[in-house]
């Protein structure tokens, strides 16, 4: 399985299609893969597992939303106040 998931990581090129996301605006899907990507971290850094499967979220939400927006978010995030719930 780590093998796909490399694979897949290395052949990425930008954001593929996500049918709970159909419409146009993609400010949601930035949004949920950005949580996607930290609540993985947090659920496999607890079990101890290698967390590279994560890096899909990461690749994803990295190439769809404003580097403005992640900044905002790490910089809440690190200071207790995200709004999202991780």
């Amino acid at each position: 399985m780590a093998e796909d998931i490399a694979t897949k990581l290395q052949n990425y090129r930008t954001a593929p299609f996500d049918a709970r996301f159909p419409n146009q605006n993609q400010t949601r899907n930035c949004f949920y893969n950005y949580l996607d990507y930290h609540r993985c971290q947090k659920s496999l850094d607890a079990k101890g597992v290698d967390t590279a499967p994560c890096d899909w979220y990461k690749r994803v939400y990295k190439s769809l939303c404003p580097i403005s927006w992640i900044q905002k978010w790490d910089d809440q995030r690190e200071e207790g106040t995200f709004p999202g719930k991780i």
